[in-house]
C-alpha cells in the first residue's frame, strides 16, 4: 500500500508520511478501492467531506474525460426522483464547471434510473433579470448544450420555471425542460446546500447522498447528521456504480 500511495500522490511523499496517512479510516479505505481490494467506499457519518473527499482526489483522481469532482443528492418522495447538484464540493463553480457537473448530474439520473431533463437554476429566467450570477448560468447552458446535444437541457430557469408545468409554459415558451426538469444544478454551493435540505426535512424528501460525481472509482460521502437508513442507500448507490463500471 505505502508503494502504491507513493506513486498515486504524483509527488515527493515519504515513506513515513504515507505510512502516517494510511493509518487514519478514510486514507485506507480510498487505497482498498485504489487497489481492487474493495469495489466502493461510503464514509462521512463521523467524518467530514472534506476528510472523505480529500482521499480520494490525492489517490484515485478524476475518472477519464473529467476535469472535476461534484457532489449531487438523489432525492426521493414516493414516485417522485430528482437530482440536485452541486450541494457538497464546488463552492463557486465558473460556468465551464457548472455545465460539467450538469454533464455528471445527468449520468448519476441516468444510472438512477431517471431520463434527465437539466435545469440551471439561477434567480432569473431567460433574460428576466441581468448581472454575472444570471450569466453565468446561462453561458453554462450553452456550453453544456454544444458539449452534450443529446441531453435537454435549458438555463437560466428560476426553480419555478424549472419545476411547474405552467411557470414553465409563461416564463419559458418553447422550452423542452421548463416545467418538466429532474436534474436541477444549483449556481453554487450554497444554494444548492440549502435547498436539499429544505427539501429533505420540509418535503419529507429522503436525501441519497453526496454521491461524489466524476471519480475514476466509487467513493461516497454522507452527511454526519445520517441515519442508518442513509448509509444503507448510500451502499447501494455506490454498488450500482462499481458494477456500471465493470460493465464499461
Amino acid at each position: 500500500m505505502v508503494k502504491v500511495f507513493i506513486e498515486a500522490r504524483r509527488k515527493d511523499t515519504s515513506e513515513a508520511e504515507a505510512r502516517a496517512k494510511l493509518a487514519k479510516e478514510n486514507y485506507f479505505g480510498t487505497m482498498l478501492v485504489k487497489m481492487g481490494l474493495a469495489d466502493g467506499m461510503v464514509s462521512g457519518a463521523a467524518h467530514s467531506t472534506a476528510n472523505t473527499v480529500l482521499p480520494a482526489l490525492q489517490l484515485i483522481h478524476a475518472a477519464e474525460g473529467m476535469h472535476r469532482v461534484s457532489g449531487a443528492f438523489v432525492m426521493e418522495k414516493g414516485d417522485e426522483r430528482y437530482i440536485f447538484a452541486d450541494c457538497a464540493i464546488n463552492i463557486e463553480p465558473d460556468k465551464e464547471t457548472l455545465a460539467e457537473i450538469g454533464y455528471q448530474s445527468a449520468l448519476t439520473a441516468k444510472m438512477a434510473e431517471i431520463d434527465p431533463k437539466v435545469a440551471f437554476l439561477s434567480f432569473s429566467t431567460k433574460g428576466s433579470a441581468e448581472g454575472p450570477m444570471v450569466d453565468k448560468a446561462h453561458d453554462a447552458t450553452a456550453i453544456f448544450q454544444k458539449s452534450h446535444p443529446e441531453i435537454p437541457a435549458d438555463g437560466e430557469l428560476q426553480f419555478d420555471a424549472a419545476f411547474v408545468p405552467a411557470v414553465g409554459e409563461k416564463k419559458a415558451p418553447g422550452s423542452k425542460v421548463a416545467g418538466h426538469a429532474n436534474v436541477f444544478v444549483f449556481p453554487e454551493l450554497q444554494s444548492g446546500n440549502i435547498a436539499y435540505k429544505m427539501v429533505q426535512r420540509l418535503g419529507g424528501f429522503t436525501a441519497v447522498g453526496p454521491i461524489l460525481q466524476g471519480l475514476a472509482a466509487p467513493v461516497n460521502d454522507l452527511s454526519r447528521g445520517c441515519s442508518e437508513q442513509d448509509i444503507y442507500d448510500l451502499a447501494i448507490v455506490t454498488a450500482t456504480q462499481a458494477l456500471a463500471k465493470d460493465e464499461k
